[in-house]
């Protein structure tokens, strides 16, 4: 099969990538962009590790065809920090609070917290564990990640309403 031409924008850079039309979107991001935030835990969107953000929206990056993204804005955890490579409250609390063991859920849930925060700026705790629930962590930190989500949140806030 003949490489297609994928255009789309990640982390607010234009890329412009030949992929084969039946590779994932998460393949395309790795292989093709060069970018290793996002990781293949399962390969059936059930662990979260490859969490992205696709025009705003929480995606599995291992169930979306890289050429779905087409003319769409993608952010992934490298995208996260600001362009002065400051952290984002969210990774600026994980590491304050010592979340990250092994990492490898890391990116996906920062992301799929980022999302959560996002749209509901002022979670409650349940509504922080449900947010990231799609993402699963071996070594079972969620305790200090919704600790650490919940103080970001409170970080973010006055952020906010400054807007």
């Amino acid at each position: 099969m003949a490489k297609q031409v994928l255009s789309c924008t990640v982390n607010g850079e234009p890329v412009e990538v030949l992929v084969q039309p039946y590779i994932t979107l998460l393949d395309a991001l790795r292989e093709d962009i060069g970018l290793t935030g996002p990781k293949e835990g399962c390969g059936t969107g059930d662990c979260g590790a490859c969490t992205v953000h696709v025009d705003g929206k929480v995606v599995a990056s291992c169930l979306m065809l890289a050429m779905q993204a087409r003319g769409r804005k993608i952010r992934t955890i490298e995208g996260l920090a600001s362009a002065d490579s400051t952290l984002h409250p969210l990774q600026d609390a994980f590491v304050r609070h010592g979340v990250p063991q092994c990492g490898f859920c890391i990116p996906g849930v920062l992301m799929a917290a980022a999302a959560l925060l996002e749209e509901n700026p002022r979670p409650s705790e349940e509504e922080i564990r449900y947010g990231i629930a799609g993402n699963l962590c071996r070594c079972t930190g969620y305790t200090k990640m919704v600790t650490a989500i919940s103080e970001a949140a409170d970080a973010l806030a006055p952020q906010r309403s400054a807007r």
